[in-house]
């Protein structure tokens, strides 16, 4: 049997249900994967909220990603995959002990490294890397601004942009401060309300990227703050996350705003940055994700890069780790683990 969490609607954190079925039988091309770490990101709070862009119809298994082991292969998959440790960026289904995925889809997870600390980095370091190195494509020397800097993805692009010698300026509440500084970031207060002045003060000319989870009116600032040459690169719309009303709303008016920018003759550029673009060309999209998440795992691996865990919480507590996750109050991931459990009784019975 396997465990998993179903999102049955508009619900608060308490209204996400448990589920137990048999375990599926992998069909073609596909592994059936032991979970042993999900992550709680800014897609499930916007999910249970109905806020998510292109979220499918309630009920449904939530989880933008996994870590685990492969228990069991379909036809056309190498059985030397079974017991190996793989990464998958599901967007949804990952929440749960057990979950079927596209053979193409996993990536390996290199020895040494927990499945938690590559949970953090699956979903986040794919955002962090394509955003850095595919869309700005920052160099040595350039200063960015990384907005919640303290976050899952934020807290990621940090130590990236230090590891390609870029100097960061990351917004954050005053209580992770000290946090992001040990990242190696100057942090800045992002309720002060002379933000924009603070960042000139330490990027007179400019900074040569944003990087904005946040939309709102507050994108703005942003794309002022650039430097000539510079890219706003804007991957969310937080500042409505709690706003009732449309989801797509917030997200067209920010896509217009973005496009009118990009083609102003004042040499910056604005993007809105979807992880899931180009997914129709299935195979050249695998690829990509397995070097991008390939080279974030590989600096994991060596200790370049460290694994940012807020908390990890089992399966089965899932409403405590979405209020957790919600709450403002930590910095980096919060991880869902396998109840021990379940994992055993799964493991069971794919044999």
């Amino acid at each position: 049997m396997l465990t998993e969490v179903v999102l049955p609607g508009q619900v608060g954190p308490e209204g996400l249900q448990l589920r137990t079925r048999p375990l599926p039988e992998p069909g073609q091309g596909q592994a059936l994967v032991a979970v042993e770490a999900s992550g709680v990101s800014f897609a499930e709070q916007q999910m249970r909220r109905g806020k998510y862009y292109d979220q499918p119809p309630f009920p449904f298994v939530p989880g933008y990603d996994l870590v685990g082991r492969v228990v069991s292969t379909g036809p056309g998959v190498d059985p030397a995959l079974r017991g190996r440790r793989f990464a998958a960026l599901t967007k949804i289904g990952g929440w749960t002990s057990h979950a079927l995925v596209d053979a193409g889809d996993l990536v390996e997870v290199p020895e040494g490294v927990g499945a938690e600390e590559a949970e953090t980095v699956v979903v986040n370091g794919i955002t962090a890397w394509q955003m850095l190195h595919r869309v700005a494509k920052v160099r040595p020397g350039a200063t960015v601004l990384v907005h919640g800097a303290n976050g899952g993805v934020g807290s990621t692009l940090v130590q990236l942009a230090r590891h390609a010698g870029v100097e960061v300026i990351g917004t954050a509440s005053p209580r992770h401060h000290d946090a992001v500084r040990a990242l190696g970031a100057t942090p800045l207060d992002y309720r002060d309300p002379d933000l924009p002045g603070r960042v000139r003060a330490l990027a007179p000319g400019g900074v040569d990227a944003v990087f904005d989870h946040v939309g709102g009116e507050g994108i703005v600032d942003s794309f002022r703050l650039l430097a000539r040459g510079g890219t706003l690169v804007s991957y969310g719309t937080a500042a409505t996350r709690d706003i009732p009303g449309s989801s797509r709303a917030p997200v067209l008016k920010l896509l217009i705003r973005l496009a009118l920018w990009h083609w102003l003759p004042n040499g910056r550029r604005a993007h809105f940055f979807n992880l899931w673009a180009g997914r129709r060309r299935r195979a050249a999209f695998q690829a990509r994700i397995r070097a991008d998440l390939g080279q974030v795992l590989a600096l994991l691996a060596r200790g370049e890069f460290t694994a940012q865990v807020a908390a990890r919480i089992p399966l089965s507590d899932v409403a405590e780790a979405m209020r957790l996750a919600e709450s403002g109050t930590v910095a980096g991931k919060v991880v869902l683990v396998a109840d021990e459990g379940a994992r055993r009784g799964g493991e069971e019975g794919a044999r």
